[in-house]
């Protein structure tokens, strides 16, 4: 199988590409630059490196690159610094979604494509039940008007959930929400489940190798992805775990 990888480079995306190939896939992983690419699949034969900018790259050039792929993952975020939560491109998350569902319509037409998206924790399902408590329904509230990540992840939620639906004839999508990241370098036991355990106030954790890790198992994996398709499963390192 072969899968386009957005935010490849990044600290989660890279796990993710290295689990597809442990598992035997090939890769078109989109990265801003090949000079400054540090990691160990760099020249594996069977990736792929796309040098572009995801929401610059003109809808034939994705449309191209999707060809022949059987789905899509994005990692993309908004980095931990002032630029990268204040500055442009504010809507990354949900304009990433966008950009690459559309594509996906009008590349090979009649199959349908996996898209999963990497989300947050800090964006609740309503449809689940999960309601929060009155703190941290203020610090929610406080947060959408102070970091626009909060927004754009709910935001691309909301799009995938009523601009993609469960009915879609191209695009099929699953969203993962991990709580607090850490940097692990190997895969632990974790748990995947259907609604939040934790608080925002008393966060779990959420390695993010274990994040490529169930991420490239929904790609691959068809009784895996039909368990979370349309839903926003929430994963927990095991430790972590109610």
């Amino acid at each position: 199988m072969q899968f386009l990888v957005v935010g490849a480079s990044g600290a989660t995306g890279r796990h993710l590409v290295q689990h597809l190939l442990d598992g035997g896939h090939r890769v078109k992983a989109v990265v801003r630059s090949r000079a400054t690419l540090n990691t160990a699949w760099k020249d594996h034969e069977h990736v792929e490196l796309i040098e572009a900018s995801l929401l610059d790259m003109p809808d034939a050039e994705l449309a191209e690159a999707l060809r022949d792929c059987d789905g899509a993952a994005s990692c993309l975020g908004h980095n931990i610094s002032f630029k990268g939560i204040w500055g442009a491109p504010r809507r990354l998350v949900t304009d990433a979604a966008c950009k690459l569902c559309s594509a996906m319509r009008t590349t090979d037409a009649g199959r349908k494509k996996r898209f999963v998206l990497m989300n947050t924790v800090g964006v609740a399902d309503p449809a689940l039940g999960e309601q929060r408590a009155f703190g941290e329904r203020l610090l929610i509230g406080l947060l959408r008007l102070v970091l626009p990540p909060q927004v754009d992840n709910e935001q691309a939620v909301a799009y995938l959930k009523n601009g993609i639906g469960l009915q879609h004839p191209h695009v099929e999508w699953v969203a993962v929400r991990p709580d607090s990241l850490t940097q692990d370098t190997e895969t632990s036991p974790y748990d995947v489940l259907p609604a939040q355990t934790k608080t925002l106030f008393k966060p779990g954790q959420t390695s993010r190798i274990n994040v490529g890790h169930f991420m490239a198992a929904l790609l691959t994996d068809d009784a895996r992805f039909a368990q979370w398709k349309g839903q926003l499963p929430v994963i927990y390192n095991r430790e972590t775990a109610a």
